[in-house]
């Protein structure tokens, strides 16, 4: 290897390296917590969209109710 490519893949190493110890040391939580954190959020969005999905479905068999009654008498 030449040394611009020596010192590229170094420096990209060191980078990360670096980078990876500065986001454990800033991390607002440990990793247990995270974990924690990750359910119970991803739990709350589970409910959202079911109970989004289920509003949506109400209101597609509701005007699907609709367009299958008959029409009113014409006067």
């Amino acid at each position: 290897m030449n040394s611009r490519a020596t010192n590229f893949l170094l420096g990209t190493i060191l980078g990360g390296l670096i980078g990876a110890t500065i986001a454990i040391l800033l991390a607002p939580y440990s990793g247990e917590e995270l974990r924690g954190e990750i359910t119970v959020r991803a739990d709350r969005l589970r409910s959202e969209v079911s109970q989004a999905a289920a509003d949506r479905r109400a209101e597609l068999e509701r005007q699907l109710a609709a367009l299958k009654a008959p029409p009113p008498p014409q006067q």
